[in-house]
């Protein structure tokens, strides 16, 4: 299903199997899959690619140039940048920490990342610009710029370059 109400860019393809909420917004030449979901409210930029079964929570940004393998899900208010290659599974997390008195937490992943299958972002944190994670690694910590990190809980394994 397409909203009336969603805002549609140029070249744009959409699965009829997707559905796209109102007051979303979808850049030029952008390819969204069968089954995925894009909430209220989320911008996606221009000549991004989501394969299959994501979720685009209420929004959220995305970068122009980003690409999403099968079943990740970004939670609300997130941001990613542009340029960035996502693959399959990858899940942001936004459940805050009632303890500490949490409202809303925003996170978010950097231009340029890349982001192994099966990833997790804990709540919180961010990955930074031109990072690589790991396969199945779990993110509990603020992953500076240039970095690559993996495992679970990822942990620093050496600067890029």
């Amino acid at each position: 299903m397409l909203s009336s109400k969603a805002k549609i860019g140029k070249n744009t393809d959409i699965h009829p199997l997707a559905y796209i909420e109102e007051g979303a917004e979808i850049g030029d030449n952008t390819k969204i899959g069968p089954f995925c979901i894009v909430r209220k409210g989320a911008k996606i930029g221009a000549n991004c690619k989501f394969t299959a079964y994501c979720e685009i929570r209420e929004n959220v940004v995305i970068g122009d140039n980003t690409s999403f393998g099968s079943r990740c899900t970004i939670s609300a208010n997130a941001t990613i940048g542009k340029n960035v290659t996502i693959k399959y599974s990858f899940v942001l997390t936004d459940t805050p920490d009632l303890t500490k008195g949490d409202q809303k937490v925003v996170a978010g992943v950097g231009d340029g990342a890349l982001i192994g299958a099966n990833v997790t972002l804990m709540p919180g944190f961010s990955i930074g610009k031109n990072t690589i994670i790991g396969a199945c690694s779990q993110v509990r910590a603020h992953v500076p710029d240039d970095e690559i990190w993996y495992g679970n809980p990822a942990k620093f394994f050496k600067k890029k370059g």
